[in-house]
């Protein structure tokens, strides 16, 4: 009996950069997941020099670099469209709005199937005023199949259900051992004796969609009054500065900014419990990696209710969903913590159940391999 020969599925990613970010890492994570499947080729055109994730210079994958000459560089049009006509995807795989529209044009000359992949946040504000959601819903019609790495953004973009696919973030959990000892991480950290203290940390782009600001009021009145609570916020952004300077010069080693660091499994591995606070008036979360790290290294999440988040953090069950700009909510989850290692610990082990069955970086490119297949058996 002759064996059936299998097909080739030629995919070409799309993606504005592969700066330090949620979908970058989610990408370079699928296509690290993508060398193994022998029944996929793919080629990566990116519209930046920069590229965070360098691994994938190890990966033997080619690489297209689109760069404008200005914002609206009508070559590139033409110049994606080239990279197609040689590659011959069966796929185009957008990863953000900008890219969905320069391939357009490839999209419908050459008859292949466009996947739209910008739905990665929840818009809070959902109206004319809110320029990001507008050119979302422009955009979100475009292409054979929408996918989301949410239930609520792909609602609030208005995805029609039929060819919307959720696909949640998926987390590599080999990433999550052989990390550097605790204690020595403390001690480099604090730069005392950290024995007995409860450290509460958020990681996080120091710009305007995350809420540093009630996040300082909390921490600055916990330090005050118990001398065992310290806090650590790791990131990097256009508000670190102003965000660094709030901190009284007295409380500084005792709210430490890290600014960027590249070993942060490392460093969330000594929180006791993890932050997320999102500043709800700009921004509305999808699914935040740095709650799936969190998880993964059985931290307790306490995060502000709203968008994605909401679909991974299940309230007192693995963390607690706290209302947006209350200090007091979070001040009073934190001590409850404090007080209860043996909550914390049962907080910690459900969210880490709950990343294996959910977020776990092979479910998530099994889901995007069988997407893909599913798409072209509708050709």
């Amino acid at each position: 009996m002759a064996k059936t020969k299998s097909i080739i599925v030629r995919i070409l990613f799309f993606i504005d950069s592969l700066t330090a970010g949620g979908k970058e890492r989610r990408l370079t994570q699928l296509m690290r997941s993508l060398q193994n499947e022998k029944d996929i080729q793919f080629e990566l055109v990116v519209m930046s020099n920069s590229v965070h994730y360098k691994e994938i210079f190890d990966w033997n994958i080619k690489v297209h670099y689109l760069i404008r000459k200005t914002k609206k560089d009508r070559s590139v049009f033409r110049k994606f469209y080239h990279i197609c006509k040689t590659f011959k995807p069966d796929i185009i795989h957008c990863w953000d709005s900008m890219t969905v529209v320069y391939a357009l044009p490839a999209w419908k000359l050459l008859k292949v199937k466009l996947v739209n992949g910008m739905v990665v946040d929840t818009p809070s504000r959902q109206s004319i005023f809110n320029k990001h959601w507008v050119r979302g819903k422009l955009i979100i019609p475009f292409g054979d199949i929408v996918i989301g790495n949410s239930r609520a953004g792909l609602a609030a973009y208005g995805a029609a259900p039929k060819k919307s696919v959720c696909i949640y973030n998926g987390m590599d959990l080999a990433r999550f051992q052989q990390l550097k000892e605790p204690a020595a991480v403390r001690r480099e950290i604090f730069g005392e004796s950290a024995e007995g203290l409860f450290v509460a940390g958020m990681v996080a782009a120091f710009e305007d969609r995350k809420d540093y600001k009630t996040l300082i009021r909390a921490a600055t009145s916990l330090v005050t009054v118990n001398d065992r609570i310290r806090f650590i916020l790791v990131g990097g952004g256009v508000n670190f500065d102003e965000i660094k300077n709030s901190v009284p010069p007295l409380l500084q080693r005792k709210i430490i900014l890290l600014g960027k660091r590249s070993d942060i499994e490392s460093i969330v591995n000594i929180f006791d419990t993890g932050i997320l606070l999102t500043n709800t008036k700009v921004h509305g979360e999808g699914i935040s990696n740095s709650i799936i790290e969190y998880m993964a290294l059985r931290k307790p999440v306490i995060a502000t209710r709203g968008g994605g988040t909401n679909e991974v953090v299940i309230d007192n069950e693995n963390g607690y969903l706290i209302d947006a700009d209350s200090d007091d909510q979070l001040k009073q989850k934190i001590e409850i913590l404090v007080g209860n290692k043996d909550l914390a610990n049962e907080l910690g082990k459900k969210g880490r159940q709950m990343v294996e069955k959910k977020f776990d970086i092979k479910i998530m490119a099994k889901k995007y391999i069988d997407t893909y297949h599913q798409l072209l058996k509708k050709s």
